[in-house]
């Protein structure tokens, strides 16, 4: 279903403690897979109670750079009023980090295996 040349990660946060999803995840995730070729979103989706919720999100991410923090984050902010927009910031930059991470590991794997 998905290229060799993508990458799944997940972020996580803490969502606010009255939240539904807290009450039923614990906490907020957020799976990305990403194309590393172009470092584009190629699919989204996170722990949330509601499946409109889960679809909304996905159109924020999808087709999106995974580096284009500020678009995002301005997109999350002016567009999604849930109560957990803060942790999906969150968790983003979360799944970010693990992205950045999961290249480096690639690339080291990659070097060694031409050594």
């Amino acid at each position: 279903m998905y290229d060799a040349d993508t990458i799944y990660v997940i972020g996580d946060a803490q969502a606010p403690t009255n939240n539904p999803i807290t009450q039923q995840f614990s906490s907020f995730f957020i799976g990305l897979v990403i194309d590393t070729t172009n470092n584009k979103i190629v699919e989204a989706s996170c722990s949330a109670t509601i499946q409109l919720t889960a679809d909304f999100i996905r159109t924020l991410f999808v087709q999106r750079s995974i580096f284009a923090t500020e678009e995002i984050e301005t997109d999350i902010r002016y567009r999604y009023f849930g109560s957990s927009q803060k942790a999906l910031i969150v968790a983003f930059k979360d799944a970010q980090k693990k992205y950045k991470l999961a290249l480096t590991a690639r690339q080291k794997k990659s070097t060694e295996l031409i050594e």
